[in-house]
């Protein structure tokens, strides 16, 4: 199957502040923490504790954190989501825009750019491998939301996840391979996925059986055992439970149990962001030396990968 004259795709992801300071950050963090999706609280308690306490302390404290990873040409976020654009527009020879959930391109930027080519029927990518509530579904909303403002609609699209889907795992397991013949292969292989609440998946959200299945079938691409390869869960915040286990805390003790030599991968992010560059590849290898591992080492996402490029156009045209 190809993509038609009339059809163009729309490549979706979180989103990134404008700039690494504390004014764009705070306005970046404003729209993603009011989403619903993201925190489901109520309005009238959250509100006051975000714009009283959260983005004041943390608007600041995140810029520095940016300033650290920020590129050339923006975030590391965007940087590579426009890398992946410009590649899959060249691989399917079609319209190919980026859009994101917050911040900048908008989603209903994207979608018009898109109309503006002659696109009558829109296949939204959200690059979300595993599905939850507090991403995909949330993509699902902002376009209901841009919809609401156009006069014509276009068809759309919509490509849930890809947790299982055969060369979304044989990418990952190429990168680690890859990784191993430059760095060897190590003691064990520690996925690390974007955390949720654990609330959210007692109440039916199935991103952690995502999560499972999608670190089972790199186990048995890459041929490891239960004893060289594991699963956990990172970027918590707040005081209530997330899925577990924390990455932080493994890291904290497996030295203790003998690994000593490890190498972290993020399955559920598609680009290298602040939760990978920094979160991962500084402050949990600190936390995993300090502990008294040996070496550490990030593999990092898959990002413009011509294999991950390969993934992408085989679900838009399938």
């Amino acid at each position: 199957m190809e993509v038609s004259q009339k059809q163009g795709v729309l490549v979706v992801n979180l989103g990134t502040p404008d700039a690494p300071n504390a004014p764009a950050i705070k306005r970046f963090l404003s729209e993603f923490l009011h989403d619903h999706r993201v925190v489901n609280l109520s309005r009238w308690l959250w509100c006051p504790l975000l714009h009283g306490v959260i983005l004041p302390i943390r608007a600041p404290k995140v810029a520095k954190l940016y300033k650290s990873v920020w590129l050339e040409g923006g975030s590391p976020l965007l940087v590579y989501s426009q890398r992946q654009v410009v590649k899959l527009r060249k691989q399917l020879d079609c319209p190919v825009e980026l859009g994101m959930t917050y911040g900048n391109p908008s989603l209903k930027s994207g979608i018009e750019k898109l109309i503006e080519q002659g696109v009558e029927e829109v296949i939204v990518l959200p690059l979300y491998p595993q599905y939850s509530g507090t991403t995909t579904a949330a993509v699902s909303d902002g376009l209901t939301k841009a919809f609401k403002q156009m006069p014509v609609l276009p068809a759309y699209r919509f490509i849930r996840d890809y947790y299982q889907h055969p060369l979304y795992i044989q990418a990952l397991a190429s990168s680690v391979r890859a990784h191993w013949q430059q760095h060897g292969q190590g003691d064990y292989l520690l996925c690390s996925y974007h955390g949720i609440p654990k609330r959210l998946a007692d109440e039916g959200d199935i991103y952690p059986q995502h999560c499972e299945k999608t670190t089972e079938l790199l186990a048995n691409e890459l041929g490891l055992t239960v004893d060289q390869i594991g699963m956990t869960y990172q970027s918590r915040f707040g005081r209530e439970e997330w899925l577990t286990p924390y990455t932080d805390k493994t890291l904290e003790k497996l030295p203790g149990q003998g690994v000593k030599n490890i190498h972290v991968i993020a399955p559920a992010f598609s680009v290298d962001c602040l939760e990978t560059l920094e979160e991962i590849s500084d402050q949990c290898k600190a936390l995993f030396i300090e502990a008294g591992g040996e070496s550490f080492h990030y593999i990092p996402c898959l990002n413009d990968d011509d294999l991950h490029i390969d993934m992408m156009a085989d679900l838009v045209t399938r």
